[in-house]
């Protein structure tokens, strides 16, 4: 006897699925950090000399390389693309006549 197996579509954004407040903000923070985390392997960089370059401490570069993404603010995660020479764009539209309210998305236009 085979057990049937439910499926559900998530959203494309897990912390809305979780049903977490500031789902938007936290899915991009998680790129954000991707990206960091992206660079940082580009470049062969270590922790220590990753931290170095980012003005911070080892151990939060662990953290943030693991996600653990408490204590960064979203400015702070630009900062660090930009000090690994990435290029950050902020772009500001109104939303689509759908949605009474915005949404925040990262998008990545090249590996670096």
């Amino acid at each position: 006897m085979t057990k049937e197996t439910k499926v559900t579509v998530g959203s494309g954004n897990v912390f809305a699925d979780l049903g977490l407040k500031n789902a938007d903000e936290l899915l991009a923070k998680a790129e954000l950090a991707l990206r960091i985390t992206v660079a940082l392997k580009a470049q062969k960089l270590t922790q220590l000399e990753a931290a170095e370059i980012l003005g911070i401490d080892q151990p939060k570069v662990s953290k943030l390389v693991r996600g653990e993404l408490y204590g960064f603010s979203s400015d702070q995660l630009f900062r660090f693309l930009t000090s690994l020479g990435q290029d950050v764009e902020i772009t500001v539209k109104s939303a689509s006549r759908r949605r009474a309210r915005g949404k925040l998305t990262v998008r990545a236009t090249s590996n670096p």
